[in-house]
């Protein structure tokens, strides 16, 4: 006994050996061949150490025979499956080459990865890889339509810094020839360099609100939407008789002041935007509603309602874009640089709260929410 087990170890190490070394030297093939090898190794190794055993035992050749006949079956068995194997393996290796060349490629919504008949491990691989190429796909996108929103972008404020600009040199050529009074035209220049500075301001704010790290306060202090509705109203109450636009102030609950924790200053200039474009858009006789409450979540909401005649829907995913105007040809002082709602779209963001427009009978209602405060 110690013999027979003597003799099948040193078999079964001389074929473990053998097969590593062909292993080594056929590094760098196919899977599939690799795989082979790998599987027959142990079958080799079994099949030697019966042999050389039933050699040594010295059975009969009937019973010789039968063991010779079991082996060369398994023997067979084992190289058929071990070539399945090897071609499944390489089969499944090609198709995961493929995916991942695919990765840049745009995948169609329904598509789905090939799992079926491949091992969970690869299943679970292309998955991931699908997975990956549709993010990818998103993301680009998405590069895609930030590229277009900052293109146009550029030429709306090219045409509004161009259009004053244009004024201000006709002003001083004219103040130049003498054909103009200087007084009404240095009255002209001041409300254009008015203009500029305003625009000017509204991009470095969108800049600033837009950045990274603006949603990382350190002047962050309590605030109470409730007086900073009261104070916008006000501020803008002569504007709207002015348009002949009726405002009010509508506030939901006894003595709750809706308090939040942010930056008053500009909350004040998000809801002012805000009031600013309902008033202009509202028609002569209609009216604008300033509403502020505490939601069913918990948080505190400011919503602004008019009576301009909507917004068409393809076009409602689109106002929060910086320079984006309903009307791409009204320029001019009441117009606007179109940069309001983006602004107004960043404080929010950057408060951790979120803002959303929405056509009602009439007009459109735009909704700011933010968390609440927690006062003790």
């Amino acid at each position: 006994m110690q013999q027979i087990a003597l003799v099948t170890t040193v078999v079964c190490l001389a074929a473990g050996l053998a097969g590593g070394l062909v292993l080594a030297r056929l590094r760098g093939r196919s899977t599939a061949v690799l795989v082979v090898v790998a599987s027959l190794v142990p079958l080799a190794a079994v099949s030697l150490a019966v042999l050389v055993n039933v050699r040594r035992m010295f059975i009969s050749a009937h019973d010789s025979t039968v063991v010779s006949v079991a082996l060369g079956c398994a023997g067979v068995i084992g190289v058929l499956l071990s070539l399945v194997l090897g071609r499944q393996v390489a089969s499944e290796a090609t198709a995961l080459r493929n995916s991942l060349r695919s990765l840049g490629a745009p995948a169609s919504a329904d598509q789905e990865p090939h799992t079926h008949g491949v091992s969970s491990e690869f299943a679970e691989l292309g998955r991931e890889l699908e997975s990956t190429r549709r993010r990818l796909a998103a993301s680009e996108r998405r590069e895609r339509a930030l590229e277009s929103s900052r293109r146009e972008l550029v030429a709306f404020m090219s045409h509004d810094l161009r259009t004053p600009l244009a004024g201000l040199r006709a002003l001083a050529e004219g103040l130049e020839d003498g054909v103009i009074e200087p007084e009404p035209a240095l009255r002209q220049m001041r409300q254009t360099v008015g203009r500029l500075d305003g625009l000017v301001g509204d991009l470095f704010e969108l800049s600033r609100v837009s950045a990274p790290e603006a949603g990382t306060r350190d002047d962050a202090a309590l605030v109470s939407l409730v007086e900073v509705a009261h104070d916008v109203v006000s501020e803008l109450q002569q504007h709207a008789e002015q348009r002949r636009v009726g405002l009010r102030l509508q506030v939901a609950g006894d003595g709750d002041r809706l308090a939040v924790t942010g930056n008053g200053d500009e909350l004040t200039r998000l809801l002012g935007n805000l009031v600013g474009n309902a008033v202009r858009h509202t028609s002569e006789g209609g009216s604008v509603v300033v509403r502020a409450e505490r939601c069913p979540d918990g948080r505190t909401q400011v919503s602004v309602e008019d009576e301009c005649g909507g917004i068409a829907e393809p076009d409602l995913h689109r106002v929060f874009e910086a320079g984006w105007r309903a009307d791409p040809e009204r320029s001019g002082r009441d117009a606007g640089a179109g940069l309001g709602l983006a602004i107004a779209k960043g404080i929010a963001e950057s408060h951790a709260g979120s803002i959303s427009v929405a056509n009602v009978d009439g007009g459109c209602r735009f909704d700011v929410a933010l968390p609440a405060a927690t006062v003790s």
